[in-house]
């Protein structure tokens, strides 16, 4: 039924309930509605925010649709993908260890996934660099690029740039997958080999390439390729 949600009585309006009985009462569809604001022709927000969560499976799936399957769904358009959108750029940041870790001396590959575990992007890698000193102790944190979910587009001239710019005498590379599955692909594998020979020929040592999700990581130096 497309009841209209200033056909519902006062104290049952999203909005309302929000304001009198707190955020945490409110259903997904509930929250949902209130992010989109406003419906269709055919359907109210709040229909609409329910079509979305049966489209996706549960409000878990949002954060793993992106902009071309949501403006798919019927009522969906530009402005309304946008906003939700912008709500999970918005948790993933909120998420992020707000902890610096430039001086941060780098003991295993658990020190580095504890700070980039919350790098959550569905549809899109990032790739960083932490270039270090001779014990170990980051220098600089450098976001270098970021691709798609088939490919990163890694260029060893931009990270050897950085290195020689810090006087860092070692690197480690951290990206994630936005699958959530760790296993390193034929290309990260071939991208840690070529940085790997191209730090022991200038100096530069990569001292590990770290993947990770949410979960769990992978490390080159505790499965020993490097």
């Amino acid at each position: 039924m497309n009841i209209k949600i200033k056909e519902l009585p006062v104290n049952e309006r999203p909005r309302e309930r929000l304001i009198n009985k707190g955020v945490s009462s409110l259903s997904d569809e509930e929250l949902l509605s209130i992010v989109l604001k406003t419906g269709t022709k055919e359907a109210s927000a709040k229909v609409l925010a329910s079509q979305i969560l049966k489209e996706i499976g549960c409000v878990q799936n949002l954060k793993h649709v992106g902009f071309h399957r949501l403006t798919n769904i019927k009522g969906i358009g530009t402005a309304k993908a946008c906003l939700i959108l912008a709500i999970q750029e918005l948790n993933r940041r909120m998420n992020i260890k707000q902890e610096k870790i430039v001086n941060v001396r780098i003991t295993s590959p658990e020190v580095v996934y504890d700070y980039y575990r919350n790098i959550v992007n569905e549809y899109q890698e990032y790739f960083y660099c932490l270039y270090l000193d001779s014990g170990k102790k980051v220098l600089a944190e450098k976001l270098l690029f970021m691709g798609t979910v088939d490919r990163s587009m890694v260029h060893p001239r931009d990270i050897f740039k950085e290195a020689y710019m810090l006087n860092a005498v070692a690197f480690i590379c951290i990206h994630n997958h936005p699958t959530g599955d760790v296993r390193p692909s034929r290309e990260d594998d071939v991208v840690t080999r070529n940085l790997k020979q191209i730090g022991e020929l200038m100096g530069i040592k990569l001292v590990d390439h770290v993947i990770v999700s949410e979960h769990k990581y992978y490390s080159f130096l505790e499965n020993g390729k490097i």
